[in-house]
């Protein structure tokens, strides 16, 4: 059952909405246009769904008609220009899944031994201070001329902007567990690898889940600009082709697409650091 403040927020969520929704399709009405020319015609047969040009900024009805159009055949596959939704998801997740496992392999490790050790904390410092305000899209060209693939690269640069919070936040996290629990374990004489698994981990495991989160949420973020411009696949180049078509209501829905599948990932995070969340 939910709660009256549920209830009453989810009212006046669904408020601002309408709202939103009403002064859009007022701001954005206007009369009827021509229907397409042959030639306009041929070239949305050529280009795929996604190929209706706009006149203007769509109104609330074009997008939700790119809703139903994309929704009802996700998974279809015509060529290289026209895939649907589904499938470009499917791609761009699969990119930041991999990018992502590579970070994790990588930070949380290391993070443990810069949390625990003060002498390898200040040894790396620097070098996290430098490398962690670099936009991750200027590694792109880098990523490109070295690998030679643009999926590769894709890869890359989710797991260089997933790293730095993961690893700032698990070093934060291990260095932050109390000292007690750490004078018992070595009074019982708990053994490195236990310690590590048993006191340590659990101690820092909040924290931890916190940079994984944020990480989350920027590999997200990210892949869709790297996917604009490496192209091929992927949600990103599919808002990129849809803007050389013209295809405004079509550009909308991959937003909203977007943010919509940020908002799950991010749920997802929330739901593991609330299991991983103890009271004192």
């Amino acid at each position: 059952m939910f709660s009256k403040q549920a209830l009453k927020a989810g009212l006046i969520s669904l408020l601002i909405f309408l709202a939103f929704v009403g002064a859009w399709s007022l701001a954005t009405h206007q009369k009827e246009v021509p229907a397409a020319t042959g030639a306009d015609a041929e070239y949305a047969a050529l280009m795929g769904k996604g190929a209706e040009k706009s006149s203007g900024f769509p109104p609330p009805s074009k997008v939700a008609e790119s809703f139903v159009t994309y929704l009802a055949d996700p998974f279809y596959d015509k060529g290289p220009n026209d895939k649907g939704v589904g499938i470009q998801l499917a791609h761009s997740l699969a990119r930041v899944g991999v990018g992502f496992l590579l970070a994790v392999a990588v930070a949380l490790p290391l993070g443990f031994a810069i949390g625990m050790s003060p002498l390898l904390l200040q040894a790396f410092n620097p070098f996290i201070q430098i490398l962690k305000p670099i936009s991750p899209l200027a590694w792109m060209p880098l990523a490109l001329y070295s690998l030679k693939d643009s999926d590769i690269s894709g890869i890359f640069v989710i797991f260089i902007c997933s790293l730095w919070p993961m690893l700032i936040n698990t070093a934060f996290g291990v260095a932050s567990v109390r000292r007690d629990w750490i004078n018992v374990a070595r009074t019982l004489e708990v053994g490195p690898l236990r310690k590590a698994f048993l006191v340590i981990l659990p101690a820092a495991a909040p924290t931890i889940l916190t940079g994984m989160r944020i990480s989350m949420g920027i590999a997200w973020l990210v892949i869709v600009a790297a996917e604009m411009l490496v192209g091929g696949t992927g949600i990103g180049y599919f808002v990129w082709n849809e803007w050389n078509n013209l295809a405004l209501p079509n550009v909308i829905f991959a937003v909203v697409m977007i943010g919509l599948v940020g908002m799950l990932l991010d749920q997802l995070f929330g739901v593991l650091q609330k299991l991983v969340t103890y009271r004192e």
